[in-house]
């Protein structure tokens, strides 16, 4: 029992013993910025006996004049370290250049920018100093005035008589109400597709091809078998869309 009891205490030490993270093998880095380890702990004994702990290295270099090319050079190498971009010469240089400008510094005591004076910038008719010396109230109203006295009123007339004596074809399809196919009149069948092919063919729209067939006796009458189910349209015209419109 005694065995047992120690095999298992052996085991969980062990699972524990694994658990612990890695020591590394210098202890002395990784702790702090600038100094190691042990310099942070000579540091704090220092202090803890009442004396001033060492300065870290600093550097003696002065630093480059505000608004310089040095300055902006350094803060674009600054820059250029901290995106892992390369430093090198070409660019050191453009920011040492800087396009011969020197940088301005964001300040409430800058004075403000010079007006660029451009004549091509803004036209004379959208310029209020242009326009104001050359037109007044005065002037506007006089040419209103003007544009007034030149106004023509066109006083409605009579619409003008029909000349053509012709068929109506929209008196025609206004003066029916029978639907398309209905016969009302009596037609000879002979040879009637061969001539209401021909007759039909030489119309470019149905409304001519209605005109012609009225003008000729219709619908009582047809000579050229444009009506050959003998409803009083010729050449499949329809008089729906008149009547529609005459409603």
């Amino acid at each position: 029992m005694m065995s047992v009891r120690f095999v298992l205490g052996a085991c969980a030490l062990v699972a524990l013993a694994a658990c612990q993270p890695s020591v590394p093998e210098d202890s002395r880095f990784g702790v702090g910025f600038d100094q190691t380890f042990d310099a942070q702990r000579a540091n704090r004994d220092l202090a803890l006996q009442g004396g001033v702990p060492a300065a870290p290295n600093v550097s003696a270099q002065p630093l480059p004049a505000a608004g310089s090319a040095e300055e902006t050079a350094a803060q674009t190498a600054a820059i250029l370290a901290q995106t892992g971009q390369p430093v090198d010469a070409e660019r050191l240089a453009a920011a040492a250049n800087n396009s011969g400008v020197i940088p301005v510094e964001a300040s409430p005591s800058n004075p403000p920018p010079a007006v660029v004076d451009s004549s091509t910038g803004i036209s004379r008719e959208n310029s209020f100093d242009a326009v104001s010396g050359q037109r007044s109230i005065e002037s506007d109203a006089a040419r209103i005035a003007a544009n007034r006295a030149q106004y023509q009123v066109i006083q409605p007339t009579a619409l003008p008589e029909r000349t053509n004596t012709g068929p109506n074809i929209v008196a025609y399809a206004l003066s029916t109400n029978h639907p398309v196919g209905t016969k009302l009149y009596k037609r000879n069948g002979f040879n009637a597709a061969k001539k209401y092919s021909r007759s039909c063919g030489a119309f470019g729209h149905q409304d001519h091809a209605q005109i012609a067939f009225l003008d000729a006796g219709g619908p009582e009458k047809d000579r050229k078998g444009m009506d050959p189910d003998g409803d009083g349209y010729a050449c499949m015209w329809d008089p729906t869309v008149f009547r529609a419109g005459g409603q």
